[in-house]
């Protein structure tokens, strides 16, 4: 069984309480961290949220969701080891040579310990406010992966040009840019999010899922990876698992399949609503029980 890598994931925890987080994380032995992303929090929504059995979101309209990118520059400043992953960045509502930039220039001030997480967004009113279409969004996001591989394929600053559908320009360069490819990873659990993270990505990022059906969705990702010729090399599925209760739970996701887990420890812990000081504890805990076994 090959051993498991740990992510913590911060979605929801106070802006400012998140360098001293990074810093216990990586001092507790943590493989990673993970940053959401939400843009805004319209007052009335017109799709249901499809990560809850109600179809609403669970957090308040208050609740701080920093910029990811700008977040994981601040955590990097103050971290030497731990690496960092966006889970998952909407690229449809944003322009792809924009942010082919600014990822270029994290990836190089983070000392190349970024990795992407690729999503389309559910929401209309994300595209509708950005002046976007969602009609087009997954085609949009294949173009932009192809972007964001043109414009950071390692060796440093490349000359890339791209003509496609709906984005094209000439041939130009984005300086900085990373030594290492960019670790592009999809997220999502449907049919076509399985299809894209097997044909386009270097790793798949699952929501929050029972235990018990992460195994069948890991399979059908591993046959779509097989019908694509893409089960040589690294590739990471990553999962948020609810209802695992001990050790023993996450040795039976590596046995089907899974390289690395993401998890909020306090909440595995008990914990739903927290403090600082609870935050801080239940990352140390997790590691010293879990982690470090």
């Amino acid at each position: 069984m090959s051993e498991l890598n740990w992510t913590l994931s911060v979605g929801m925890v106070p802006t400012g309480d998140l360098p001293e987080l990074a810093r216990a994380a990586e001092a507790a032995g943590w493989d990673a961290i993970s940053v959401p992303d939400s843009v805004f929090f319209p007052e009335q929504v017109s799709a249901d949220y499809p990560y809850s059995g109600d179809g609403k979101r669970m957090w308040a309209a208050e609740t701080e969701m920093p910029d990811p990118l700008v977040t994981i520059a601040a955590l990097a400043a103050v971290t030497e080891r731990i690496r960092f992953r966006v889970s998952v960045l909407k690229v449809p509502i944003r322009e792809p040579l924009l942010l082919a930039k600014q990822i270029a220039t994290l990836a190089v001030l983070t000392g190349e310990r970024l990795e992407l997480g690729v999503g389309l967004s559910w929401m209309p009113e994300e595209f509708r406010f950005t002046g976007t279409d969602m009609r087009t969004r997954g085609a949009r996001t294949d173009e932009a992966i192809a972007i964001l591989r043109a414009i950071c394929p390692g060796g440093g600053p490349q000359w890339a040009e791209f003509h496609g559908k709906h984005y094209d320009f000439d041939r130009l360069m984005v300086s900085p840019a990373p030594e290492r490819p960019l670790p592009i990873l999809v997220g999502g659990h449907t049919e076509p999010a399985l299809r894209r993270a097997a044909r386009l990505a270097d790793g798949w990022i699952s929501a929050n899922l029972p235990a018990t059906e992460l195994p069948a969705v890991i399979a059908r990702l591993n046959e779509l990876r097989a019908e694509e010729g893409r089960t040589e090399g690294p590739f990471s599925v990553c999962v948020s698992p609810v209802g695992v209760s001990d050790a023993a739970g996450f040795d039976d996701l590596a046995a089907a399949g899974a390289t690395d887990v993401w998890l909020n420890p306090w909440r595995f812990q008990g914990h739903a609503a927290t403090d600082r000081e609870t935050r801080l504890e239940s990352v140390r805990r997790f590691a010293a029980e879990i982690i470090r076994r």
